[in-house]
């Protein structure tokens, strides 16, 4: 169905002059009255897109206004090139032409003085209230070229309440900065989703500002990475959001270029509602979860507490007191090898090759532990054979120069390059049909994002093909690894970037990543949790990397698998190695601590359980909570450095419950869910279980 206003653009021009889109804030203007009525208002009550005459939105939200009128969706001029205003002329709307959302389309269609068409696509699905999907069209009908810097979709301001505004970002950065984060006055993140350092990108192409009543979030609904930004800044009054194309061209006589479909949601609390919506639209359109097998949940002992220069016989010296532990995983870490890319055994630790290995591998088994090997595909190092017979292989940018892996001093090879999937699904096979390991922890901050790549021994169609088939290459590792074992494990650990969303549908685990604080342990668990589902199989990564190398808590209350790399019963003596203060050695006191944890996490087991990341809003609640259902039990977890006060236990169902404190097994009271508050007092953590007791 469409609507013309079947006017010339000067006749809309001056009707638009002598009337008022805006008359205050929250007032919505009775629409121009056109020779043919055109609807400007569109959505539900949890997201209405109001559009004025100059093609310029507003979102409202239960019919008040959340934003202001902008340019919401705009061409960016070049330098020196002036882009005159858009007229709206028409409107219409039909069935939804974006997959995996059911609904309604509506169009909005301009022009502008000096000949540019602009359509603009909203989709609504009224399952998915709040949310809109968004797609801009510009046609060149004039006889100019226009130079353009790049589009921008989505772009809206949150006013600033007293509080302040909290944000969440998918990027990632070489300074590993955290997801979750304020957004002050004078904050300002570009959140670049290709490369923002020679090894540090990628992500997920989604932010979010939010403040105590309300937020907003951006991103794209494309089916592969794409290399766009989503700007957060903040000003004393507003914070600002968008998604944003910077690649310049230009637009010829009757040529029209499309957005990418965007992605656009009004929500309450804080990051996780919208992470999930966009989450399931995208499996909805083709991204679906991975599938996760039971030992997924089991506790991980990793060798990295031994560091690159391992001995065989610290592994396999320690294997029993991990057994002891109740841990079930053992994780051989860097440093079996010869060099990245090579991929030989180190003769020094495996002097008959392949037999050696096998042998290792029948130690763990019979140990009554599953064996890991860790593995860094995508990089090769100077001097290996692999790059002398095969330079083919490599990455390299528009001037012929390889790209970068910082901490192994190693280059980039390219995923889009057949040649370099063949060589490491081979390597895999090896790993995990001949030496017997059950899995592998694909670790390195490359592994996240790739630059374009102009090797012209690729043939690429374009050089971002590179970046856009890097899901493509895990999908391959992962076909490879699990046609011989299907409940293989494919632990991702891009080490400190933020995972990249088109990669998770290939792996089955994902740990903290080299978390700088128990901060970010528990923020990346809420981010995961939203990202791959409720009962997502997240590790808290190594508790050595946690506040105090010690905080179990912060895995075991948001539903995180626990995993440790101490050593035992003494820690390595190379003096090479770069170990913190008295090492990683399992003393008696730590082995008490580390027992009393593990078995916590065994007891409850809140990693298999439903996180309820809607219930509690990391930024604005204190102190910082997080509830998960497990076995017809709901548990809290409650953080701060000291707090005394009440809490509130959200989400029970009707009835009355025990309360009891899972550290210290003491009942705390009783309480009813109609008044789910207690009072409280502690030091860094509380985990609580409420039991029902009666209606």
């Amino acid at each position: 169905m469409i609507h013309k206003a079947g006017m010339r653009r000067r006749q809309v021009l001056q009707l638009m002059g002598s009337t008022s889109a805006v008359l205050a804030v929250g007032t919505i203007a009775a629409p121009p009255v056109f020779a043919a009525p055109i609807a400007n208002r569109f959505g539900d009550d949890a997201l209405t897109i109001e559009i004025d005459s100059g093609m310029r939105t507003r979102l409202l939200v239960g019919g008040r206004a959340l934003t202001g009128f902008s340019d919401s969706e705009t061409l960016l001029p070049a330098e020196g090139t002036a882009l005159a205003p858009f007229l709206l002329t028409e409107q219409g709307q039909s069935a939804s032409k974006v997959a995996g959302l059911a609904g309604t389309t509506h169009s909005a269609t301009g022009v502008s003085a000096n000949g540019i068409e602009k359509t603009v696509e909203f989709t609504f699905d009224p399952n998915r209230p709040g949310i809109a999907a968004i797609i801009a069209t510009y046609r060149n009908t004039g006889k100019e070229p226009v130079a353009l810097r790049g589009w921008r979709n989505a772009a809206h301001s949150l006013t600033r309440g007293e509080r302040g505004v909290w944000t969440f970002a998918g990027s990632s950065h070489g300074d590993r900065r955290d997801w979750i984060q304020p957004a002050p006055a004078g904050f300002d993140q570009r959140n670049y989703m290709g490369m923002n350092a020679s090894d540090y990108g990628g992500g997920t192409p989604v932010v979010d500002i939010w403040r105590p009543d309300a937020g907003l979030a951006v991103g794209h609904l494309e089916l592969k990475p794409k290399l766009i930004a989503l700007p957060v800044a903040s000003s004393t009054s507003e914070t600002s959001i968008a998604l944003e194309s910077d690649q310049p061209f230009e637009l010829a006589p009757g040529e029209e270029v499309s957005t990418l479909t965007t992605f656009l949601a009004a929500h309450t609390g804080d990051c996780f509602a919208p992470l999930t919506a966009y989450r399931e639209i995208m499996a909805a359109r083709g991204l679906t979860d991975a599938y996760v097998p039971a030992s997924a949940y089991e506790a991980i002992w990793c060798a990295w507490g031994y560091e690159r220069n391992f001995n065989t016989d610290q592994v396999i010296g320690t294997l029993p007191k991990v057994k002891e532990l109740g841990i079930k995983w053992a994780v051989m870490d860097d440093g079996w090898q010869t060099a990245e890319g090579d991929w030989y055994l180190d003769p020094k630790k495996f002097p008959n090759g392949d037999a050696d290995m096998i042998a290792f591998v029948k130690r763990i088994r019979d140990a009554g532990l599953r064996p890991r090997l860790w593995l860094a595909p995508l990089a090769v190092d100077p001097g290996t054979d692999l790059l002398h017979d095969h330079t083919d292989m490599l990455l390299l940018d528009e001037n012929g120069a390889v790209n970068d892996v910082t901490w192994w001093n190693a280059f980039t090879l390219c995923p889009a390059y057949q040649p370099t999937i063949d060589h490491c699904t081979a390597l895999v096979r090896k790993i995990i049909g001949e030496w017997g390991y059950e899995g592998l922890k694909l670790d390195g901050q490359h592994l996240n994002g790739v630059p374009p790549c102009y090797n012209p021994a690729h043939n690429h169609a374009y050089p971002e093909e590179a970046c856009e088939q890097l899901p493509a290459f895990w999908q391959a590792v992962h076909d490879a690894a699990t046609s011989i074992n299907p409940d293989a494990i494919l632990e991702f650990c891009p080490c400190g970037t933020s995972f990249a969303f088109h990669s998770l549908p290939y792996m089955n685990q994902v740990p903290a990543s080299d978390p700088l604080s128990s901060w970010q342990i528990r923020t990346k668990g809420k981010t995961t949790k939203a990202l791959m589902g409720p009962s997502a199989p997240y590790s808290g990564d190594h508790v050595e990397l946690s506040d105090g190398g010690t905080d179990f808590a912060s895995a075991v209350g948001i539903g995180g698998v626990v995993s440790t790399k101490f050593t035992w019963p003494r820690d390595t003596d190379n003096p090479i190695d770069v170990l913190p203060p008295g090492g990683y050695v399992l003393t008696p006191e730590k082995e008490r601590y580390w027992r009393k944890w593990i078995d916590l996490y065994h007891e409850h087991d809140l990693a298999r359980g439903t996180y309820r990341g809607e219930l509690y809003d990391i930024g604005f609640d204190r102190p910082e909570a997080h509830a998960i259902d497990q076995n017809d039990r709901s548990y809290f977890a409650f953080y701060a450095d000291e707090y005394s006060g009440p809490v509130e236990l959200r989400g029970l169902a009707a009835g009355r419950y025990r309360v009891t404190d899972i550290e210290s097994d003491k009942v705390l009271g009783t309480l009813d869910a109609a008044a789910p508050r207690m009072a409280v007092a502690f030091a860094e953590h509380l985990l609580l279980q409420a039991e029902r007791i009666g209606a």
